[in-house]
């Protein structure tokens, strides 16, 4: 198709149009990359002789051969120097001021005022400067002295200064003035056999008593020079120049100022001192031991599977009764109006009524237990509640309850109504169950236990209940349902644990020799840690009314400490060991496996391996 130029267009304008349109399209073709591999590179580099000079242009992809013109100017680019051959850079230099005084100026600008008046600001600096040198706050330089000066380091030390207080100073140490074995006619006794002079060669230089060999000469003119004078006058220098010139002053500390003041023992009184009475008749090792609230009665639980009931006055045994099997706790009922005695042994856990003490209270005990009435709806329970017959119940069995594990530690509530029965077990939730006697009910407070659960405790006044596991004692709200505390015990296997009865303060046994006080108000670590067991403890207890608490332990002791609580919150405990007592023989590694205190009287049980109960009063 052939395009005619417009109408009123002239054929020049229409020949630029299209040569516009060639160079247009020629710009939109892009050039052909012609991609060489290394192979080809190297065959062009060994057959082309003209490849060193050969380069690739990037707009066309063409290869262009430079001239020898070009190469030069690349070599000239190269080296720093100018591309135009004929450029002279060295060419004279054209002075354009010349020392001779034109008649028209290069710059015509007027003079500043500034160069004919004196300067106010450097005036008032200067004004400064005179009076700061006439107070003597500017003080001209001192020419330097280029003489040596020596001075001795500690001779004007102030005795005042923090180093003058403690550092005192020593003058250079004299020499040893010469004896008689250094004079050239020593006496005799100073002269050596020649035994000793072998053993004196034989001994090292710095265990000489003489460090040379006394010798005898005729005359003064016959002495020798001395071997040694070169190397004795060098370690004198070093002795002068070397020794300490100062004295480390000691802190005289008396051990005894250490030692924080503690009362004497016997402002302390009464604690108990002696052993009383000794209660014999277990043949196996007594377990656990517990006093009736009145304090007139004792039952102790053995291994000999029965359970004794004492008079805690004569020692004497009033009444036994057999179960069926090791017994592990037993716990008298706090509360003075029932007469109940709580004992463990395997999985069940037996309530008798001992018949002791007031017959009205004794009879009103069985009147609440037969008056028992079941609910219509019977719920599922972890425990089996039956009430003795027979033989049993003649016995004093009123209610047997049977666990599923076997139970290890029983506890009341201070009401008399609640009983918490601990069955450890790691791998299982129930480990913990809280009977309520009055209605024969069992609950499992805890859906998940963290750890071995090792005894438990309920608080005296609040509604709080102490769990004590291996490593922690945590405290629960029953009335919250929630954990409000958690103790750090700091040891390594709790085994006790008993509340004081203000219920701010409480202490933990553990198996590796340790006894931890705790103060609740102040901290959920122990306000103190008492090492004086030197074996494992067993059982913890405090005193319901005296300032006491007591430990007895696998070494055959009770220690009885002082431990006052005072109402001011800002006053810490005090506790003060008083009494070590002694009374139980270790029998198969085992001592003193349960401690309680009289309710009234400053009085302390102890019960042991050797099968005996030993009152301290």
């Amino acid at each position: 198709m052939i395009c005619l130029p417009a109408l009123g267009c002239s054929s020049r304008a229409v020949s630029l149009r299209q040569t516009s349109q060639c160079s247009g399209f020629y710009k939109n073709i892009t050039p052909i990359k012609i991609n060489k591999d290394e192979l080809d590179e190297f065959l062009d580099k060994m057959e082309n002789p003209d490849y060193w000079r050969t380069v690739q242009d990037k707009m066309t992809g063409a290869d262009i051969r430079l001239s020898d013109e070009q190469v030069d100017l690349v070599h000239r680019l190269q080296q720093g120097k100018f591309g135009d051959v004929n450029f002279n850079e060295y060419e004279p230099a054209i002075d354009f001021f010349s020392n001779e005084v034109m008649i028209h100026p290069v710059t015509n600008r007027p003079q500043d005022k500034r160069s004919f008046i004196p300067s106010l600001i450097e005036k008032e600096k200067v004004g400064k400067l005179v009076h700061a040198i006439k107070m003597g706050w500017i003080k001209p330089h001192r020419p330097k002295e280029t003489t040596p000066q020596y001075y001795d380091l500690w001779a004007k030390e102030d005795p005042n200064s923090i180093l003058g207080r403690h550092k005192m100073h020593i003058p250079a140490p004299k020499m040893k003035l010469p004896g008689h074995e250094e004079s050239y006619n020593p006496p005799p006794e100073y002269l050596m056999s020649e035994e000793e002079r072998l053993a004196w060669e034989q001994q090292d230089p710095e265990y000489r008593k003489l460090s040379f060999l006394p010798q005898k000469f005729a005359c003064l003119r016959a002495v020798p020079a001395y071997s040694r004078f070169i190397h004795e006058r060098f370690e004198r220098c070093l002795d002068l120049y070397l020794c300490p010139r100062q004295r480390k002053m000691r802190v005289n500390v008396n051990p005894e100022d250490l030692i924080p003041k503690l009362p004497k023992p016997k402002d302390l009184q009464p604690f108990p001192t002696t052993q009383s009475l000794v209660y014999r008749g277990h043949s196996s090792l007594v377990r656990s031991i517990s006093i009736s609230p009145s304090g007139q009665w004792l039952v102790s639980g053995s291994d000999d599977c029965t359970v004794r009931f004492w008079e805690v006055s004569t020692a004497r045994c009033l009444k036994t009764v057999e179960v069926g099997g090791a017994v592990k706790g037993v716990a008298w009922n706090p509360n003075p109006s029932i007469c109940l005695v709580a004992v463990s042994y395997d999985d069940t856990v037996v309530l008798l009524n001992p018949g002791l003490g007031d017959r009205l209270v004794c009879t009103a005990t069985d009147q609440l237990i037969s008056s028992y009435e079941e609910p219509e709806e019977v719920k599922d329970q972890p425990v089996q509640w039956a009430v003795a017959e027979g033989e049993g119940h003649e016995q004093g069995h009123r209610l047997i309850l049977k666990h599923p594990k076997a139970v290890r530690q029983v506890t009341w509530h201070g009401k008399g109504d609640y009983l918490a029965c601990v069955m450890p077990d790691n791998g299982n939730s129930l480990q913990v169950v809280i009977h309520q006697v009055s209605k024969r009910r069992t609950q499992n407070p805890f859906r998940k236990n963290k750890g071995l659960v090792q005894c438990v405790s309920f608080h005296p006044i609040r509604p709080y209940f102490f769990v004590a596991t291996q490593r922690y004692v945590r405290v629960y709200n029953l009335i919250k349902q929630e954990l409000t505390k958690k103790l750090m015990a700091n040891c390594k296997w709790i085994s006790s644990m008993a509340i004081h009865p203000g219920g701010d303060n409480v202490i933990c046994g553990s198996y590796d020799c340790r006894l931890a006080w705790f103060d609740l108000d102040l901290s959920t670590k122990p306000y103190k840690v008492l090492r004086h067991h030197k074996k494992a403890l067993r059982s913890v207890a405090y005193h319901r009314h005296y300032p006491l608490f007591a430990s007895g332990s696998d070494d055959g002791n009770v220690i009885v400490c002082h431990g006052m609580v005072y109402n001011d919150l800002l006053q810490n405990p005090l506790i003060v060991p008083v009494k070590v007592l002694k009374g139980h023989t270790i029998t198969h590694d085992l001592g003193v496996l349960d401690v309680t205190f009289h309710p009234t009287q400053p009085w302390v049980f102890s019960s042991g391996a050797d099968g005996t109960v030993c009152l301290f009063t």
